[in-house]
């Protein structure tokens, strides 16, 4: 409880500019609704199991959802609409909130499968990624680029038709370790190259009563279902070459992983980079996605920056090489591995 008064007092400052008088925080049983704001008692009703049982991401959207019922309730004093009328979606929208989440439990088979487009394109990626698995090189080479180029054309697309689109959420890593700066290279390659926005965000873990981080990761289900993917993929092919590689005369100690590590996947970006370069030639250039920057920013409206020193040394430039020969393959399964339903949609 003293971790959602000190959430409520945040969001209310950076969401909703201290407009909002303090409610009563209460965790309730009850079976029906994952949230709940009740205007007479003033009460702002947080399901006991989302809050102990679910991730926390899920816990502070539903936070989120019905802090906005009570801006409207209470600050614009709408009372002539439905519960999800117009002013409480534009409350949402301005605010980065999503107004779908209804603080209804969502059912165990549901999941988010995006426009039809979007998922033949990602159909499509995984047969590639399926035969960049393949054991010839240059046929693995090969798929590789077709599924970048293939990734970048259908967003490329997408970014220009100006349609409505709809961003879903993930947490990536555990947010019981300590985040290496190897994880956070990936998150960086991620934002680059597989068109989600990435951030650092604090989580509470309320069974342990600690807190700890996870990178968020936004984009449409198709992009995020990819970015997921080579975030474990990258992690694990990292791990593996240091395993392999590790007597390298250029690595000194065990200590040198983390470097080594670090140069793989700088290495992998290197081809990426000039993967995008060749596709520049024949006109594919991704200029970003203003909706998607809009929909981080009032989501995030108070983001931090900061700078790091990277070593440069034996380790990283042998890892550096190995990370030039990463083929990114094997299918992207139809959502994140043994994942719980999410109640952002």
């Amino acid at each position: 409880m003293r971790e959602l008064s000190q959430r409520y007092d945040y969001e209310n400052s950076a969401r909703f500019g201290g407009r909002l008088n303090a409610p009563v925080l209460v965790l309730s049983d009850a079976a029906g609704h994952l949230g709940r704001w009740h205007r007479a008692s003033r009460r702002l009703e947080l399901a006991r199991r989302l809050v102990l049982e679910r991730p926390w991401l899920e816990v502070e959207s539903v936070l989120e959802h019905e802090m906005a019922h009570q801006f409207v309730d209470e600050v614009l004093g709408v009372h002539d609409e439905t519960a999800h009328g117009e002013t409480f979606r534009k409350v949402c929208a301005e605010r980065g909130i999503d107004a779908r989440a209804a603080g209804s439990p969502v059912p165990s088979g549901e999941t988010t499968v995006g426009d039809a487009a979007a998922e033949r394109a990602l159909d499509r990626i995984r047969k590639l990624l399926a035969l960049a698995g393949s054991s010839n090189q240059h046929e693995a080479e090969a798929a590789m680029r077709r599924a970048h180029e293939l990734m970048l054309r259908h967003n490329i697309e997408v970014a220009a038709a100006r349609t409505d689109r709809h961003y879903v959420l993930r947490h990536l890593g555990d947010p019981e370790r300590r985040r290496t700066r190897v994880e956070s290279d990936v998150a960086g390659l991620l934002s680059e190259f597989f068109f989600v926005k990435v951030i650092r965000v604090p989580v509470y873990l309320p069974r342990l009563g600690k807190s700890g981080t996870v990178y968020e990761i936004a984009g449409t289900h198709a992009n995020v279902e990819m970015a997921s993917h080579v975030f474990a993929f990258l992690l694990a092919t990292a791990e593996r070459l240091w395993a392999e590689n590790r007597h390298d005369a250029r690595v000194r100690s065990g200590r040198d992983r983390l470097v080594y590590q670090a140069g793989v996947i700088g290495g992998f970006r290197d081809k990426l980079l000039a993967e995008r370069g060749d596709l520049k030639q024949t006109g594919l250039v991704w200029v970003g996605d203003r909706t998607l920057d809009a929909f981080y920013r009032a989501r995030h409206p108070r983001i931090t920056t900061r700078r790091r020193m990277v070593r440069v040394n034996g380790a990283h430039a042998a890892g550096r090489e190995a990370g030039r020969t990463v083929v990114l393959h094997k299918p992207v399964e139809r959502g994140a591995s043994g994942a719980a339903p999410r109640l952002l949609r």
